[in-house]
């Protein structure tokens, strides 16, 4: 009787190990150029020089392999293949990202030393690798974003306490106290609505949005809320000009997205003010 041998399953390949094959390729191909370069002459190569043009001599810190390093980084499991791409590609980006973008806006009231500041915004691009996704936009401008952000957080932040420790306590007796409590009645009603109108978009963003681009617009729009405190300009246009850089989509998706979100908060707000809390509105009463 003929043994009929069985079928090796199919080698299965991880993320990063995937990212390695590609990269030594790409690599090979390179070195192989620069070798048939060399092997020209002078006069061959002048001539080549005019059909390409001028080559490029400078190597771009934060080329497509670190992005594609980012890519395979996300999608792996293994924690030792992603301490070793991380190691290899990913963090000396990140770095000098960082250090680019402190030296470039001058953030002059964040606390410690500027290799410490530099090493918590790295850690914290780490923190932010899972929300990067494939073919959304670049993900330099992607880090750049988060990075920018961190720091004008944390630079903010650092400048009220600076300026709470140097505030000297005065009494006004032109005060009027009845519509200061008004006031930040309102303001404080309006942050609690907010806080809820967050957590309500979050469920319902599937509901609402058919389209991966139209929710990944709307995640945007909603991590910008949840840090709308800290964000010193936060006017329309600056919205966008965030959104479309987190995202890479066009001003018309964009707009689109945010005119279904502010009809929802006009359509809620009313509501919340009636029933005192999205969660106790009647489910029928909550879709316009």
């Amino acid at each position: 009787m003929k043994m009929i041998k069985a079928t090796p399953p199919p080698l299965v390949i991880s993320p990063v190990e995937e990212f390695y094959i590609e990269y030594r390729k790409t690599i090979a191909k390179e070195e192989a150029q620069k070798q048939y370069i060399a092997s020209l002459t002078p006069a061959e190569r002048k001539e080549l020089k005019k059909k390409r043009g001028r080559p490029r001599t400078k190597k771009y810190y934060f080329d497509i392999h670190v992005e594609n390093a980012i890519i395979a980084y996300v999608a792996e499991t293994n924690q030792i293949n992603r301490d070793r791409v991380y190691r290899d590609h990913i963090y000396k980006a990140f770095d000098k990202l960082a250090e680019n973008i402190i030296h470039t806006f001058k953030f002059y009231y964040m606390d410690g030393k500027h290799s410490d500041v530099k090493h918590e915004v790295v850690a914290f691009l780490i923190e932010k690798m899972p929300k990067f996704t494939k073919g959304k936009g670049k993900a330099f401008s992607y880090f750049s974003i988060v990075a920018k952000n961190y720091l004008i957080i944390n630079n903010n932040k650092q400048y009220a306490r600076m300026k709470q420790k140097a505030a000297v306590i005065k009494i006004d007796t032109d005060r009027d106290v009845t519509n200061e409590i008004h006031r930040e009645d309102r303001v404080t009603e309006i942050k609690d609505f907010f806080d809820e109108f967050i957590d309500y978009w979050e469920e319902y963003l599937f509901t609402k949005f058919n389209k991966t681009r139209d929710r990944q617009i709307a995640d945007a729009l909603l991590e910008l809320f949840r840090i709308r405190d800290n964000i010193e300009n936060f006017n329309k246009k600056a919205l966008y000009i965030m959104i479309r850089e987190m995202t890479g989509v066009k001003t018309l998706y964009i707009t689109k997205v945010v005119n279904t979100i502010k009809r929802s908060y006009q359509h809620l707000y009313p509501l919340y003010g009636q029933y005192g809390s999205l969660t106790k509105i009647p489910h029928s009463k909550k879709f316009k």
